[in-house]
């Protein structure tokens, strides 16, 4: 299938600029770059596509107006580089975006926003009304308070979680790299370019490094993995360079530039899709061989009696992983029971959880409504 069904039709994008292309190497801000961008997203919009960008370079900025010459690596510092390089990062866009007549709307997320399904549907209404309100939402992580343990980790995990969250039609990564590339262009002068592929072809992990830029936190790794997020609620994704001239308009127009991922054509909903979008597990089942098939080729519940065990602390309503016997996830979903109530289950017929747990409970430890396939 063409790009044009990937490119010239969708209409609603989300962008994703890495520091790399809106810093000048860690000296501060790009300010030429930054309204060469505002210039592009308005032309975009002048075609009736809806945007909502995700915006690095508030950890840039406030390291250059720190003096710092390299990124911190305690996670205070980190904070502290990226609260006071935010005010510049969003001063910069406003002040760009006001040229097009363009409303902009700064949010910041964490990874609560997105586990806690309250707040989850509350970020989306918000984003949702911005785009009626033809405003143009911002996006960055709320590094300033996010713990460790918790953290998104990079913004292009943050671009991919948003394209779920206001069901964009495409994702569009923008970094220093061409795309993906089937070896390590910087060490192999044959390696070749993928044009387009699917998202959930698992050779493509074979392909991906640790390569990443000075001052950004994500390689082409978390790129691939945004990708394969993103084709989860059937969104595809380009991975392609900032640097090439107006890339944002030629891409709207199919031009063949950087890596296409796209989706399968199956979707999964919005429950699923937020059950999905967590980064972090509460816990891990370890499923024997007959309910590893039951699950993936039968769409059937998770019963206890398929399950040889577990790990972690979790309670009822939490997000766990479920592994096969080679101990690869293959499936997340909503537990019914707490970790102490499962260690109880382990191998039992639904029948028997009555009398080892003192009262009548759910049949299924994850009922298949409440469970996705990975």
């Amino acid at each position: 299938m063409s790009r044009n069904k990937y490119t010239k039709q969708a209409k609603r994008w989300v962008i994703k600029i890495g520091s790399a292309l809106l810093t000048k190497d860690g000296k501060g801000l790009d300010y030429l770059a930054i309204e060469d961008w505002a210039q592009q997203i308005a032309q975009l919009r002048s075609q009736n596509i809806e945007i909502i960008l995700v915006s690095s370079g508030s950890v840039a900025e406030g390291m250059s107006r720190m003096g710092w010459q390299t990124r911190p690596t305690e996670l205070a510092k980190l904070q502290a580089a990226a609260a006071i390089g935010q005010t510049g990062l969003i001063e910069a866009y406003e002040t760009q975006f006001k040229k097009h007549d363009i409303q902009s709307a700064q949010i910041l997320l964490t990874h609560d926003d997105i586990s806690n399904r309250k707040r989850y549907l509350n970020a989306r209404n918000t984003l949702r009304t911005l785009l009626g309100l033809n405003a143009l939402p911002i996006i960055n992580e709320n590094d300033t308070v996010a713990l460790e343990e918790m953290r998104l980790g990079d913004n292009d995990t943050l671009a991919a979680l948003v394209a779920n969250l206001v069901e964009a039609d495409l994702l569009v990564i923008l970094t220093d790299q061409e795309g993906l590339f089937d070896k390590d262009p910087r060490h192999h002068d044959d390696a070749q370019l993928i044009s387009k592929e699917s998202a959930s072809n698992t050779a493509l992990q074979n392909y991906v490094g640790d390569i990443s830029t000075t001052l950004g936190s994500g390689g082409m790794a978390t790129k691939l993995t945004a990708a394969q997020r993103a084709a989860r609620s059937g969104c595809a994704t380009i991975i392609a360079s900032g640097r090439e001239s107006n890339v944002l308009q030629r891409l709207s127009t199919g031009e063949n530039i950087g890596t296409l991922l796209v989706p399968d054509n199956t979707e999964i909903g919005a429950r699923k899709q937020w059950i999905i979008a967590q980064v972090q597990a509460s816990g891990t089942l370890f499923l024997d061989a007959g309910a590893s098939q039951a699950v993936l080729e039968q769409g059937t519940s998770l019963l206890p009696i398929g399950v040889n065990g577990s790990e972690g602390d979790f309670k009822r309503g939490d997000i766990v992983d479920c592994k096969n016997i080679e101990g690869v996830i293959i499936a997340r979903g909503l537990i019914n029971y707490s970790s102490d109530e499962v260690s109880k289950l382990h191998k039992t017929a639904s029948h028997n959880i009555s009398d080892l747990l003192g009262y009548a409970g759910e049949a299924e430890l994850i009922h298949r409504d409440n469970l996705v396939l990975l």
